[in-house]
């Protein structure tokens, strides 16, 4: 029964993490230009990428490293549309991610300052980012109301019995009402597994910035931060640079066959270090390799998924992305205003990118940093001045 716990928990943690968010991760790649083969080798590059690498960390440091795939990026990059350069583009700009994560890891000075970001304003970025998907349920109940409104029942009926099973139900009644309504290949089983997809990576000036940046950020401030806190709240102090250097190389090799960044899981972590997955601290590790496994098998089905997203109304798997999402923007809000120091200037992050603005190519993420830090800094040095004066 010892191991069974663990085991189960970290299947659980796997499963959840997979159902909630792999839509989001296919329309993220699909929004940058990836064919429907690249989305399914991108999903194939993560789930491996994150179930290798899960495997390994908690092997060597008998800690529950759990890795997940960014989230965040993923919506960050259907918030940023298209590049000029294509798909190529967007993968240039996922290695160039995956570099500034290794100078995060390896130089101190770089890695106290991205951790000097202010949180509230962090926090604005990515309730920007999340606010339009967000928005896709209630508006997939008025286009598409016979098919998105069991979806939006079912989630909100498990949100009260079974949170946890909420967002997996709701995709779970989506690939039924596509499955009935769509018309599928009649060969989507037999293509299950992906054929991993070479992409030649293109740099350039507008994809860097507006994507390989925003990236960085909100994967560091929402995912690999938070990830660490989830840890180290649990009894656990492992040692960051080693884990970051692993994931930014991973992340890279996974970029040249379609994959963006992986990172610390957040909130699933908390199933494979809390109480839930052992008793004894020492065997939670456990949880954490049996959801790396399970990844790894989950990457082989990269294709059914993938086809199924291919087939589906884009507004239908835009909700069921917003449902998962949620959560997250619940919280990003509250961590955005919860300090009255930085509400206003987090207000205007917020706003600026939640309003899609693109300048020069770049895109509202970059800019809501950008006119945040601005309107903070205003404001603390009319703060200073009217204190000096006194």
């Amino acid at each position: 029964m010892t191991l069974i716990q663990p085991i189960f928990a970290g299947i659980l943690a796997s499963t959840v993490g997979f159902a909630s968010t792999f839509a989001v991760v296919l329309q993220g790649f699909a929004t940058v230009g990836a064919s429907p083969e690249q989305a399914a080798s991108g999903l194939f590059a993560l789930c491996l990428a994150m179930g290798l690498l899960g495997i390994g960390l908690s092997f060597v440091t008998r800690m529950p490293i759990a890795i997940a795939w960014s989230t965040p990026g993923a919506v960050l990059l259907i918030s940023t549309g298209a590049v000029e350069g294509g798909f190529a583009a967007a993968t240039g700009a996922f290695i160039g991610a995956a570099v500034l994560m290794v100078v995060s890891g390896l130089w101190r000075p770089f890695g106290r300052a991205v951790a000097a970001i202010p949180m509230p304003l962090a926090a604005a970025m990515l309730a920007g980012i999340l606010f339009e998907l967000c928005l896709a349920p209630v508006k997939a109940v008025a286009e598409l109301p016979l098919l998105a409104l069991p979806v939006v029942l079912v989630w909100i009926v498990l949100l009260r019995v079974a949170r946890l099973w909420a967002v997996p139900a709701a995709v779970l009644v989506a690939a039924i009402a596509i499955a009935m309504t769509s018309d599928l290949p009649p060969d989507v089983f037999s293509g299950a597994f992906p054929t991993p997809v070479w992409v030649t990576p293109v740099i350039t000036i507008d994809a860097m910035i507006g994507i390989a940046l925003p990236l960085f950020v909100v994967t560091m401030a929402s995912q690999n931060i938070p990830g660490l806190a989830v840890l180290r709240s649990n009894g656990y102090d492992p040692e960051p640079a080693p884990i970051f250097v692993s994931i930014s190389v991973a992340s890279g090799l996974g970029a040249l066959i379609g994959g963006h960044m992986i990172n610390l899981a957040a909130i699933t972590a908390a199933l494979c270090a809390g109480p839930d997955a052992h008793p004894d601290v020492k065997k939670r590790y456990i949880a954490a390799i049996a959801g790396g496994m399970f990844y790894v098998a989950l990457a082989f089905g990269a294709g059914v998924a993938a086809a199924f997203v291919a087939v589906a109304p884009a507004i239908l798997i835009e909700a069921v992305a917003g449902l998962a999402l949620i959560g997250s923007l619940a919280a990003a809000l509250q961590g955005a205003v919860a300090n009255e120091e930085f509400r206003l200037s987090a207000v205007v992050t917020f706003l600026t990118v939640a309003s899609g603005l693109t300048l020069f190519g770049i895109g509202a993420a970059f800019w809501g940093l950008v006119a945040g830090g601005a309107v903070h800094m205003l404001l603390a040095y009319k703060g200073k001045k009217e204190r000096d004066g006194r």
